[in-house]
């Protein structure tokens, strides 16, 4: 199947979380599917440089530095636009691997404030423009997290679990209106940040998440799901695509290689 090209009123794409990992690689992809991307992140140097590449490549691409948490700076970014055709909700992270017991409140709040409601900050704002371009589509990047639990995980399972409920409870209510809710749940993800900023900077812990693991999923493999699925046509909905590498048959379970 060919993928469906952008049309005029819809071929805007705003992608949060645009400065490293999936986000970046999901607006390269969107970008060369034929979007006008708009990089959103807090480092305004990372998002300017891939903009910078981007145009380079004739492609279209606008930086634009936000925080997701940040409503009122949400707001006004939302004004600058009449009507957007895909918003990318990638913003998000984990922080930490302790157990319920011992778990830092303050990181489940960090957690929970960029997952959670950066997602809705940005759906809120942006969802009259997604509806006024008549073929929107909001993306939500949730995980794995989201649909199982895991020792160690609660903080960020229990922000994705919502996550999750966010995108559900979404498709139900506006159903009826030009506007898609897709959610894309990958499993695990080598990226050169996810792990190390759940461990505080610490290489040896976030390289020992991957220890033995031939082939986990690249931002670019998750970043070409969510082009395709943006890409179908307007009539279907891509409701939930979980993505795991072969050697994860679960949260819980990955097959790692005698060294």
């Amino acid at each position: 199947m060919t993928a469906a090209a952008p049309s005029a009123a819809s071929r805007i794409a705003v992608v949060t979380g645009a400065s490293s990992g999936i986000g970046a690689a999901t607006a390269r992809g969107l970008a060369a599917a034929g979007y006008r991307v708009v990089l959103t992140a807090r480092r305004k140097d990372r998002i300017e440089a891939l903009a910078k590449e981007l145009t380079a490549a004739g492609r279209s691409a606008t930086a634009y530095a936000l925080d997701v948490t940040d409503r009122a700076a949400v707001n006004e970014f939302a004004t600058a636009f009449r009507t957007i055709g895909v918003l990318v909700n990638n913003a998000g992270g984990a922080l930490g691997a302790d157990p319920v017991a011992t778990g830092d409140p303050e990181d489940w709040r960090r957690m929970y404030e960029t997952n959670v409601l950066g997602t809705l900050h940005v759906t809120q704002a942006l969802l009259p423009a997604l509806t006024a371009s008549g073929d929107g589509t909001v993306v939500v990047v949730s995980s794995t997290a989201g649909h199982g639990t895991y020792e160690g995980g609660a903080g960020y399972v229990a922000a994705k679990h919502a996550e999750h409920v966010l995108a559900e409870t979404l498709r139900l209510e506006i159903v009826g209106t030009p506007v898609r809710v897709i959610e894309i749940a990958p499993g695990m993800v080598k990226t050169d940040e996810f792990a190390l900023t759940r461990f505080g900077g610490d290489t040896a812990k976030a390289a020992k998440v991957y220890e033995g693991v031939a082939e986990p999923l690249s931002a670019d493999d998750v970043a070409e799901t969510i082009t395709w699925a943006v890409t179908r046509p307007s009539h279907v909905n891509i409701d939930l695509m979980v993505v795991r590498p072969r050697a994860q048959a679960s949260n819980t379970k990955v097959h790692r290689d005698a060294r």
